[in-house]
């Protein structure tokens, strides 16, 4: 369905006569969708309901890895200009348009393997299906809306992000060692007992789900990092350059106004 809806939207921006670049389309099929056939239908999520780790390691993917593949093929440039405009002006889409809220969410569905909501989510057949579908939508909701309103940020907003984005980095790590270093078994839930002479324990499937949190948390973490340092780099270059564009009278009653308080 996402794909033959994608390549809608590339075959109708085509017949306009504007240009899409082949990379995208690859990047969507080749770093989106792949990863999240294979996830969903490899190891991981054939084994998810019945393995602290693969369900953990699983989740984490499904928001982190395949919304950043999928928004490497820019799907949101294929809507409609003025749909598309609509969506942005939103305040909704502002919300989880900005490095903060992502903080939040991605800590929140982290700590939720602390609890015993995460062997309930697990081991619930509907439920646990499900969040193949809710999870990356979450994760798009995030990374589609950060990507598009980048470009209409400030360097100030945009410096603040990248704060957020390295205390992230830092706040996602803390689960992930919870689980590593506990001595109980946190979900409460009693396996049924080894299927194959290398079922882990409950409480080594806890640590090695701790493990596999805490590393591609961090993992993810850091090219998320280099973008926003890019981006920095660039909306500061071109503030510099409207700067620059100005005379020296207009330079000096944009400084009066603003120690006047004007905007």
């Amino acid at each position: 369905m996402a794909s033959a809806v994608y390549l809608f939207g590339v075959r109708r921006v085509r017949r306009r006569g504007e240009p899409w670049p082949v990379l995208r389309t690859i990047g969507f099929f080749a770093l989106g969708l792949l990863p999240y056939a294979v996830i969903e239908l490899g190891f991981l999520g054939v084994y998810s309901a019945e393995l602290r780790w693969a369900f953990s390691t699983r989740i984490a993917l499904l928001i982190f890895a395949v919304p950043a593949g999928i928004a490497a093929g820019r799907p949101f440039d294929l809507v409609p200009g003025a749909l598309r405009e609509r969506i942005l002006a939103a305040r909704l889409t502002r919300i989880f348009g900005n490095a903060m809220v992502a903080t939040i969410v991605i800590a929140a569905v982290f700590c939720l393997f602390l609890t015993p909501i995460a062997g309930f989510l697990r081991v619930h057949p509907a439920i646990e299906a499900s969040l193949g579908v809710v999870v990356p939508l979450v994760g798009l909701a995030m990374v589609l809306p950060m990507m598009a309103l980048g470009a209409v940020h400030t360097g100030t907003f945009i410096a603040i992000e990248f704060l957020l984005a390295f205390v992230e980095l830092l706040i996602d790590s803390v689960p992930g060692l919870l689980l590593r270093l506990n001595d109980g078994v946190l979900d409460l839930i009693p396996d049924a007992g080894q299927t194959a002479p290398w079922w882990p324990s409950l409480l080594h499937d806890q640590h090695l789900a701790g493990d596999m949190i805490w590393f591609i948390a961090e993992f993810a973490d850091v090219p998320i990092l280099v973008i926003f340092m890019i981006r920095w780099m660039r909306s500061d270059r071109v503030e510099a350059r409207g700067f620059d564009d100005l005379s020296d009278e207009e330079y000096d009653e944009m400084t009066r106004a603003h120690l006047r308080g004007e905007r």
